[in-house]
């Protein structure tokens, strides 16, 4: 079954709806999600909209800029995947610098166009252990002794 246009643009509107996202509209998690949503990432498994939006509201509390570019992505009538890049600053890592982060997301789509399954896939060293003074010092030093091997 090909895919609907609607399917591709319900993609585009998602990075979309992340590029506008900040502390004083988290309210507007509930357009996009489901109550029942089952959100993973790596560090991450919250279950249902309102462990949803307490996880956003202290994610985004000292948050000072976050911004989505879509990559390649992909869709189908009740699902999408897409890859992105993420530049953000944050307070609490890196001390505010800009901080570039490669990642993709899967989502399952309900009936009515909700999401009720976000997965993020994306590398923790490249978003936050890099940027803290000894431990960004050792994974610098496994890495290169990795690239050695």
């Amino acid at each position: 079954m090909e895919p609907q246009p609607e399917a591709f643009q319900r993609l585009a509107l998602f990075v979309e709806f992340y590029n506008q996202l900040n502390f004083s509209n988290l309210a507007t998690l509930r357009d996009l999600y489901a109550d029942n949503v089952e959100f993973i990432d790596p560090v991450h498994q919250i279950s249902g909209l309102v462990a949803l939006e307490q996880y956003f509201s202290h994610a985004y509390q000292n948050l000072q800029q976050c911004e989505f570019d879509m990559g390649a992505h992909g869709v189908g009538p009740h699902w999408g995947f897409v890859s992105w890049q993420m530049r953000f600053r944050h307070s609490a890592i890196g001390a505010g610098e800009l901080i570039v982060v490669d990642g993709t997301t899967e989502l399952t789509y309900n009936s009515e166009g909700k999401i009720v399954r976000h997965r993020d896939y994306y590398d923790l060293t490249q978003m936050v252990y890099q940027h803290l003074p000894v431990i960004g010092w050792l994974t610098g030093k496994v890495r290169s002794r990795m690239a050695e091997a």
